[in-house]
């Protein structure tokens, strides 16, 4: 999902990765908002907005886990740790255990980072 947006740049474009991964999480984040776990009609619209939570803190796990990634250590540490968190709540709110407040505050966490505002761990 993020090497798709990365490509949608084209030429000529100023945005730069960071701001890709900014602009992915916001509407991911987005679709996770706008999800209403206890409307058993929106279920469909919750697992995707889920899924594709989860497709992109796995890309962000496989990014921080490659030994070439530039990031500092403690930092790349703290992204694979929230990857886990994701991982694991996403299972319990599919299971209808828990809303999606936690994988919204990850998500604005994360963009408050990318913005250059701290917080991203």
């Amino acid at each position: 999902m993020a090497r798709t947006a990365y490509g949608a740049a084209g030429p000529g474009s100023a945005r730069t990765p960071r701001s890709t991964e900014y602009a992915i999480l916001a509407k991911v984040t987005a679709q996770l908002k706008e999800a209403d776990p206890a409307d058993p009609l929106g279920f469909p619209a919750l697992a995707h907005a889920v899924d594709q939570n989860r497709k992109l803190w796995s890309r962000f796990a496989v990014d921080v886990a490659h030994p070439e990634n530039g990031l500092p250590r403690e930092l790349r540490a703290g992204i694979f740790y929230l990857y886990e968190v994701v991982q694991q709540q996403s299972g319990k709110v599919l299971a209808r255990e828990v809303t999606t407040d936690l994988l919204i505050d990850i998500n604005t966490a994360m963009m408050r980072g990318l913005a250059g505002q701290g917080g991203a761990t």
